[in-house]
This record gives structure tokens, sequence and C-alpha cells, in this order.
């Protein structure tokens, strides 16, 4: 059994411990708040983005969107995979490296086959060891999330798969299910799935819109705008859940340091009273001794 001093040693460095997880759950807690605000702003904007978008591919030409709807030749997939910066977020980036294999499998991917556009540090170092080509240009893109930057990493992806260097490109990232759970999503990227295109076309016939330039450039425009919306919401919403996830973790691990400190003040308070005792018994044992002699 451990000593007096050892255990209040314990007791003092565990009381430390949960001061800074507490007060790390309150940053993440008042970092979500902010999160969740910005994810709405962006949400509403990208969903009158895709109704717009809807209604201008109704009566658009299919020579418009023929170059995004076709995969390329190319033997070669790229994987826009979002993880963090930080640690101390529980299986945030676990779960993406094991939906992210689960994809590789699935396809049956090898190295060659496949490139990661790496956004954030965690995941990264995972594919690195296993031969597997990162980009990293753009991996500190979710830390301050300038738009110009999305921006940039948009029109790289739309040329490499229009030059036919990707057949496809694929979002991996975590999205905020509830306050406190996410969950993995694999999102298309390029090319646009048909059946959705058509289906937006046919629901959107009669848009009594007049296009000013005509539908067909302005859809040239709104097609970059479109994905790079994709880009920028996913990273909100993929910085939301880490938020989410590290001030889940920061709650948990306070909980567990109350139940150790509950744990260690029982084991502290035999041990000191044993101690008591076994002092008591020392006297009393002693005055004995003189007693009878």
């Amino acid at each position: 059994m451990p000593n007096i001093k050892e255990i209040r040693e314990r007791i003092h460095s565990v009381n430390a411990t949960q001061k800074l997880t507490k007060t790390m759950k309150l940053v993440s807690s008042s970092k979500l708040a902010k999160a969740q605000h910005q994810l709405s702003q962006a949400s509403k904007y990208a969903d009158h983005l895709m109704a717009v978008f809807n209604k201008s591919i109704a009566h658009s030409h299919v020579s418009a969107l023929q170059p995004y709807l076709q995969p390329g030749d190319a033997q070669k997939r790229l994987i826009i995979m979002i993880s963090t910066d930080k640690g101390l977020c529980g299986s945030f980036n676990t779960n993406i490296i094991k939906q992210t294999e689960a994809y590789l499998q699935k396809h049956h991917l090898f190295p060659e086959q496949v490139d990661f556009l790496a956004i954030g540090k965690k995941a990264n170092s995972h594919f690195k060891k296993q031969d597997y080509y990162l980009m990293t240009t753009y991996q500190m893109i979710a830390s301050q999330l300038q738009l110009r930057e999305v921006y940039e990493a948009t029109d790289w992806i739309i040329q490499a798969f229009l030059t036919n260097q990707y057949s496809h490109v694929e979002l991996i990232y975590n999205s905020l299910e509830t306050a406190v759970t996410h969950a993995v999503q694999v999102a298309r990227f390029l090319p646009f799935d048909r059946a959705l295109i058509d289906d937006a076309a046919t629901r959107n016939v009669d848009t009594g819109y007049i296009y000013e330039p005509s539908q067909s450039e302005l859809l040239e425009q709104m097609i970059p705008l479109r994905l790079s919306t994709q880009l920028y919401a996913a990273l909100l919403e993929s910085n939301t859940a880490e938020h989410s996830a590290r001030m889940t973790a920061m709650s948990k691990a306070s909980e567990n340091a109350t139940s150790i400190l509950k744990d260690l003040r029982i084991t502290y308070n035999k041990t000191r009273q044993a101690s008591i005792t076994n002092e008591i018994l020392e006297i009393a044992a002693g005055a004995e001794a003189l007693r009878k002699n």
C-alpha cells in the first residue's frame, strides 16, 4: 500500500489535471457555439445557392455540364481527407482513418491508384507510412478557414479533374449529428451525380427566370462556386464536430478524474487511519512494557 505522502501527491496531480480538463471543456464549449453559428449562416447560403443552381440547370445544354458528369479515364482517385491539427478529441481522427481505409478496401485501391489532399495533420501520418501520396499544400486551410484559400483549392481540384488527372474526387470528413455526437461522411465531389442532376432539372422545369448573361455562361460560373461552397461547408462541419468531440472528451476526462479522486481519498483515509491505529498500538505496547518493568 502506498504511503500517505504518495497518495497526497497523487491527489494533487489529479486535481491539477481536472482543473485543466474543465478549462479545456469550457473553451471548447465556447468555440463550439461560435462554430455552430458560422455553420448555420453558411448552411443558409449553401441552401439558396443550391436552389439557384438546380433551377439554372433546368434548361441548360448538356454540353455545359458534360465535363463534370463523366468520370475521366485516369486510373487514379483523389480523396480530400479532413482531420484535425490537434488531438484530445476522442475518436474523431480515428474514425476518419477507419472510414478512409474502408473506402480504399471497398474500391480495391492501392497506393499508386489514389492521392490524398490532406487537410489537418493528425490523419496524415497514418497513410504516409503506407506510401500513399499526400498533398499538403492546403493542409492548414482549416486552421484559419479563409474563403480565398478554399477557392484556390477548389480551382486546383477542378483543373485536376478536367485535365483527367483523377477519375473521381471524394470528400471524407466528420459532420455534427447532435451537440455531442458526430459521424463520418463520404461525399462525392466530382463527377456530379447524374441522377441528382437529372432529378433537379426535372423538378425545376418552370423556373420563370430571365438570364443575363446567358444561362450556360451563368452555369459555368456557378459550378466552381457550388463546389467551393461544398468544400467550405464540409470544413465548417468538421470544425464544429471537432469542438464538440473535444468538449465531450474533456467532459468525460473530468468525470473520470472525479471518480479517481473519490477512490484516492478513500485510500488516503484508510491509509491515514491505519497509520494512526499503528501508532496507538505502538504507544500502548510501550506503555504496557513500562508498566511491567
